[in-house]
């Protein structure tokens, strides 16, 4: 469950995100145009959880802040649910390799309406968003001898698409993915899929044939706060080996001195 609220008036331009993974409540808040702070909050259950994020919303539904209007009509009118977002990589998956993976799934997104293709978007990002811990960098800085920004954001990509119970796995346990790692010592490729990132954008220019600069100016206007991604502080140090092969034995023993080529 994600939502977000915006409040203005003639001294105010604010908003208000709440999102529920599991029984985490994450709070984003600021003035719009800004990465604003984020509040995390932890309780006994999902369903704890789910109560306080609802009276939270009715808390600032009270004060006079109002649903980002964009995104909860294309929220309400869209088919594209969270369900179906995994079923349709789980299908992508069958086909032969990547390349026509990726291609099934850019036309089969195109065929869809334009709401379920920024929907796709959302759920992905919303989901990406997720796996952004120090934790899980370190598993990657392991794997492939090295990480930088960009070659952590393709590796959650693909860690992604490997499917959600693997996926949310490996960010509470990042040493379970060795399952999905095993198959591509053979293949010799690294962990990446910087193609998952844009597929709904060019699924959209397949399907309108509008470029990527009007693919996004449009998703800017349905979620405005969807690359808000927050600061990280690395609880590791790439020059302490000896603490990384402490923290990731399993990993550090199969991959360190063996990583895949990227």
């Amino acid at each position: 469950m994600q939502i977000t609220l915006v409040y203005k008036d003639e001294q105010s331009n604010k908003f208000w995100k709440v999102e529920r993974r599991d029984s985490k409540l994450v709070i984003h808040f600021g003035k719009v145009d800004t990465a604003g702070r984020m509040q995390v909050k932890e309780f006994a259950s999902a369903e704890a959880c789910e109560a306080e994020a609802e009276k939270l919303i009715r808390a600032k539904l009270k004060k006079g802040y109002k649903p980002l209007t964009c995104s909860m009509q294309v929220m309400k009118d869209s088919t594209m649910s969270e369900a179906l977002f995994w079923e349709l990589i789980k299908k992508a998956k069958t086909k032969l390799d990547v390349d026509e993976q990726m291609e099934w799934l850019r036309s089969t997104l195109a065929k869809r309406s334009e709401k379920d293709i920024f929907r796709f978007d959302q759920l992905l990002n919303q989901h990406f968003d997720h796996s952004y811990t120090s934790s899980l960098w370190a598993a990657a800085y392991i794997v492939m001898g090295g990480c930088s920004d960009d070659c952590f954001d393709y590796f959650r990509a693909w860690l992604l698409y490997q499917g959600k119970d693997i996926y949310y796995k490996a960010i509470e346990s990042p040493e379970t993915m060795i399952s999905v790692l095993k198959p591509l010592e053979a293949e010799g490729y690294a962990p990446q899929l910087e193609e998952l990132l844009s597929v709904a954008c060019e699924a959209y220019e397949e399907k309108t044939g509008l470029d990527n600069d009007y693919y996004y100016d449009k998703y800017d206007q349905f979620d405005p706060m969807w690359y808000d991604e927050q600061d990280l502080d690395l609880d590791w140090d790439e020059d302490d080996e000896d603490g990384l092969q402490m923290r990731f034995p399993v990993l550090w023993s199969r991959y360190w001195n063996n990583h895949l080529e990227y």
